[in-house]
This record gives structure tokens, sequence and C-alpha cells, in this order.
């Protein structure tokens, strides 16, 4: 879970693709998602990174999982990107050598994974400003305000 953390920590974007399994992602890609921590201390490892979804599913096509995977996404504020892959009958659309075959599946991979990359691109450098919160701001100068209040009162105490 650590090269994980690492991992995620030094990405400026993130693929997330979970097999559905009775209508929802599996619970372990749910698991080693929840190790990755929404704060550590002031910092929010994930917020502002890009995020492509994606699933597999062994019958037919659904998005149940892209959209818990979108929800998980904006709950940890990652910018998701519009686009999303659902492979149906994923057991049929690989070969031997488990590379996907050429089909309108793969194609709407590569344009997943195309998107993540110009929506990555758009994000870089502009990350901060793009997360940059009122409330975060105010409650940032609230403290500030009162740590001063308080180094100003100190010489009453003595």
């Amino acid at each position: 879970m650590q090269e994980l953390r690492n991992l995620s920590a030094w990405s400026e974007g993130h693929a997330w693709c979970s097999p559905e399994r009775h209508g929802a992602m599996t619970g372990v890609f749910k698991s080693q998602i929840d190790w990755l921590p929404l704060e550590v201390g002031s910092i929010r490892p994930t917020q502002g990174r890009t995020l492509a979804v994606m699933q597999v599913s062994g019958g037919s096509q659904s998005f149940n999982a892209v959209n818990q995977l979108r929800v998980l996404g904006r709950w940890m504020r990652m910018v998701t990107i519009p686009n999303q892959s659902s492979v149906a009958k994923a057991f049929e659309e690989f070969d031997d050598a488990g590379r996907m075959k050429p089909s309108s599946y793969y194609d709407r991979l590569v344009d997943v994974m195309e998107e993540l990359y110009k929506f990555t691109l758009l994000v870089r450098d502009r990350s901060e400003y793009l997360t940059d919160r009122y409330s975060e701001r105010n409650a940032e100068q609230e403290k500030q305000r009162a740590a001063l209040a308080a180094k100003a009162m100190s010489h009453e105490r003595k």
C-alpha cells in the first residue's frame, strides 16, 4: 500500500479500471482506493489530479462501476475526464498473449487515455488555481487572525 501511496503522490493523473461484480466495483478495488489518503496534514494528495475511469465486465455492458468510480474521484477532489470506457464480455476481448484485440472497445479505450493525457496537460501547473477554495482561504485567514490577536495580547498574560 505504501508503494500505491507513493505512486499516487508522484502522479499527475490516475487511470482506474475495475471489474464490475454484482453490479458494482469490486471490494478489492474499493479497498485499494480507500488506502489513498484524503488529507495528509493540510495537503490533499489527490486534489486536482486528473482521473480516467474504466470498467470491464463478464456479461452485458453496464456503467455501474464507472459511475461509482466517478463519485469516488469527485469525493477525492480529482478532475475526472468526461469520457469513460466500459468493456462488456471482457473475456472475449483479449488474445492469448493478454493483449486487447482490435475492436470498438479498444478504440474507445485509446480515446479515454488520449483524453486523460490532454486533460492532464491542461490541468498541469493550474491545479492549485483550479482547486483554490474560498472556504479554505477564509478558514486559513481566520487562523492567522486568531494567532495575530493571541500574539498581540500575549503581553497581557505576564
